[in-house]
Formats: C-alpha cells, structure tokens, sequence
C-alpha cells in the first residue's frame, strides 16, 4: 500500500479550474519530485495535501486514513510536515524558538531534545546562530530553518515547496545533498521543484505537470533523458 495516494483530486479557485483530475501516489522511503512550469498546479497539490486547501472532488488517503477534510494542524501530527515555498520562518523569533515551534506537536521533552540534536548535526550553522533573530539570516540559512522546523515534528513524510527557489547555485547545491540525506534518513520526500534537472537527479520517480494535469510520470533517470522533458524542463 502507498504510504500517501492521491485520487481524482479537483480544485477551484472561485470559478477557475486549477486541479483537473490528478490521481498519483508517493511509497514509503522515496523521493518524488513534481515538476512543471509556473502556474501548472504544484503548489496547489501540496496545499491540499496538507490540508490548506479543499478539492472539490477526489481525495487524499495517508497511510490508509483519509485525510482530505482533516484540517492542516491535525495533519501534522499524523506524521506530515510543509516546508511552504518562500521559507516562511517566524522572523522575530530566533533559530531556537523556530525549531521548537515545529515540534509543538509533540510531548516528549527528551525525544525533543534529540531531535534538535540531530538537526543541529545535520544544519550546523543553525547551531551557531540558534539566539539570532531568524528575520536576520541568509535565504539559504532561512530555507535550512524551514527544513529544520519541519523535522522537529519527526515526520514520516516531508513535503517541500521550491526549496532551492532564490538560492544561489552553492547553495541549491547544498540543500539537495541536505534532502538526500532526510531521504537516507528514512523519511519519505515529496518535492515541488522548479529546478527540474536537480529534482529528478535526486528522485526516484516524478510527475510532470502542466495545467493542472500530469502529463508525464517515471523513473526519474528514464524522465532527465526524455527528449521532450530536455526541451521543456532542462534547458537542452
């Protein structure tokens, strides 16, 4: 059984169509990427994954629950977590207070205490800046934040949102190793990238989007060496 499926989903916005009937699933332990354009519909999936918005028709079964009229707080302590694109940390909170407002969901304070051990190990620079103001960092520090509030929930899947949106090369570089090492981890990895060419280097498999419909889906390898996927997506 598929750890997340998704079935038939439709979603509006007001009178405009922006899901058209989207069905795919994501299995324990892989990395799936979502690529397509701007406005193709990524961003609306993931929000209602997680339950920011309400399809129409269809549904979202999570570990063989159905989750698509759970609200999105509840979602989290079913063991998901967003990382929302354009990082959205708490900018007059430091880099601590930040971390511990994404285990809020849970009550073991040493379980808590390990997790931000481990987050630390895995985002030093987060350790050396824990008292800063997290208003006061780099884009890339912001989105390495972001990725460490999500897993203080100890997720079992994390789905993230352009995580290298706006970051310089290095950069990027830096958090795709990051989410290899979440998925090696043992945490599921459900991706909404632009950077279609590092998405599916890192993927198992991918959906290719366009206006609200996937087009396209694979072994992520076979898709970077698709000719029409070259074209659209990989700038050959």
């Amino acid at each position: 059984m598929a750890m997340l499926e998704i079935k038939d989903i439709e979603v509006f916005y007001g009178v405009i169509q922006a899901i058209k009937g989207i069905s795919f699933e994501v299995n324990e332990g892989e990395v799936i990427a979502l690529i397509g354009a701007n406005g193709a519909g990524k961003t609306t999936i993931l929000h209602t994954i997680t339950g920011l918005l309400s399809p129409k028709k269809g549904s979202v079964v999570f570990e063989g629950k159905d989750i698509t009229k759970v609200p999105a707080h509840k979602i989290v302590s079913l063991g998901m977590a967003h990382v929302p694109e354009g990082r959205r940390v708490f900018a007059e909170l430091s880099v601590y207070q930040n971390l511990k407002m994404g285990a809020y969901t849970r009550k073991d304070k040493a379980e808590i205490a390990q997790t931000l051990e481990m987050v630390y190990k895995r985002f030093p620079r987060l350790e050396e800046r824990k008292n800063q103001l997290a208003g006061t960092l780099s884009g890339g520090e912001q989105q390495m934040l972001a990725m460490g509030r999500a897993l203080m929930s100890h997720p079992k899947i994390i789905v993230m949102d352009e995580p290298s949106m706006g970051l310089s090369p290095i950069l990027v570089n830096e958090i795709f190793d990051i989410i290899q090492e979440v998925s090696a981890g043992g945490t599921t990895v459900l991706l909404v990238e632009q950077n279609a060419k590092k998405a599916l280097s890192i993927a198992d498999r991918a959906y290719v989007l366009e206006t609200g419909k996937i087009v396209l889906d694979g072994d992520a390898k076979e898709l970077m060496n698709d000719d029409s996927i070259k074209k659209a997506y990989l700038g050959e």
